[in-house]
């Protein structure tokens, strides 16, 4: 089981990762501009809940993080020198592929360690969300956190779906390929359809 969790995380920090190098590319920064932002982008989450939860950060002892990462953008690198055009949607769909892991990971993480249901789901959105809100800072954009299409609010439902499926005695590997699923295809649809949870009147 924890070879499969460790995988999961891999694959999240790699989709988190693509998603920092494409801003970086759009940026046009330098080298180590692409190693910085996709780094962020790719651990910064993780290593915000590890704080909080005040257990060892994920990546100090482990440095397979860092292969994930740097694989994630010299695939990257040769995919946009060699098309130089990004699909308008591409970091959008990695984003949401990386919100689906680490919803669940971060979720997981916290739960291993005696937390009740609602700090992990908490946890798991911060492992979602922050990477990609340093990024976004970091390349002077609004965060993609706190404006248009249904975010964290997705994260929060699938570690809903999550928790519920096992105390439901499902197998760990059916509940979080589900809540995986649950939280990417909520993301895709509300960017499909833009879905947004308005709470002002705007006149313009």
């Amino acid at each position: 089981m924890f070879e499969l969790m460790h995988w999961f995380d891999l694959l999240g920090v790699m989709v988190f990762a693509i998603s920092g190098t494409l801003i970086a590319h759009s940026k046009h920064m330098d080298g180590f501009g692409v190693v910085v932002l996709a780094t962020v982008t790719g651990i910064g989450g993780g290593t915000l809940r590890d704080i909080i939860l005040d257990v060892p950060v994920f990546w100090l002892h482990d440095t397979s993080y860092f292969v994930a990462i740097f694989g994630a953008i010299f695939i990257c690198i040769l995919l946009l020198n060699s098309h130089r055009v990004i699909p308008q949607q591409m970091l959008q769909i990695a984003d949401a592929l990386g919100l689906a892991f680490f919803a669940v990971m971060g979720t997981q993480k916290a739960l291993d360690i005696g937390m009740p249901d609602t700090t992990a789901i908490i946890m798991g959105v911060l492992t979602a969300c922050f990477g990609g809100l340093i990024r976004d800072v970091v390349a002077r954009e609004v965060p993609l956190l706190l404006k248009g299409e249904l975010y964290a609010i997705t994260c929060i439902l699938g570690g809903l779906v999550y928790t519920q499926m096992l105390k439901s005695s499902l197998s760990i590997e059916i509940a979080m390929v589900s809540a995986m699923s649950v939280t990417l295809l909520i993301r895709l649809l509300a960017m499909r359809y833009n879905l947004i949870l308005h709470v002002f009147r705007y006149t313009n």
